[in-house]
């Protein structure tokens, strides 16, 4: 399996709170939902259709998980709610207990994450796609466990918050397999891992 992240992302790199205002707002963020000027179904949109259409589990960190898990079983119908809802998913936690699992979803305890998504990735199957979760994701590209990045750049500039990007100097080299712009300016990229580059 490949180990797919799919993000919203500003020009200098966060990722944090994309949706809504309430999102997130660890560290003083106080931008959420900057994305939602940007969005557009056929660009923007088709970065999460594309990526969830190859996925064989989705994988989430819990503060994620809680808010998908919450809003997408409301929205069946649509074929986009549809294959989000029946596809299996992992959320990785060490609060979360296992009676309080709903969504069709597996806990990984934290300790054990890099050891168990590992594990996942040397399976056969389509993707293990992560969507937001940066915390999740930057351990996991720490770990030099990402395969491909699909990231939605939007042009607009945050300040700060949360990346998933690694600041431990190592050199992980990525190469562009597709790009479409859409009217609004954002920039739909594909980033594939270039085999023997790790940190």
């Amino acid at each position: 399996m490949r180990v797919v992240v799919v993000e919203f992302m500003s020009l200098d790199g966060v990722v944090q709170a994309p949706g809504a205002a309430g999102e997130d707002t660890d560290g003083g963020f106080a931008n959420g939902g900057w994305s939602i000027p940007f969005f557009d179904p056929e660009v923007v949109g088709g970065v999460f259709d594309a990526a969830l259409a190859n996925a064989e589990a989705l994988l989430y960190g819990r503060r994620t998980w809680q808010g998908m898990s919450a809003a997408w079983p409301e929205r069946a119908g649509d074929p986009f709610a549809d294959r989000m809802n029946a596809i299996p998913k992992y959320v990785v936690s060490d609060t979360l207990g296992d009676d309080k699992l709903t969504w069709n979803t597996t806990r990984i305890p934290g300790s054990e994450a890099v050891e168990r998504i590992r594990e996942l990735r040397e399976r056969e199957g389509g993707d293990l796609l992560i969507m937001g979760s940066p915390t999740l994701a930057r351990a996991l590209m720490e770990a030099d466990l990402v395969d491909e990045l699909r990231l939605a750049i939007e042009p607009v500039l945050l300040g700060g918050g949360k990346s998933i990007f690694p600041e431990d100097g190592g050199l992980r080299t990525f190469e562009l397999a597709e790009v479409k712009t859409s009217e609004k300016g954002v920039n739909a990229c594909v980033y594939r891992r270039v085999a023997g580059t790790q940190g």
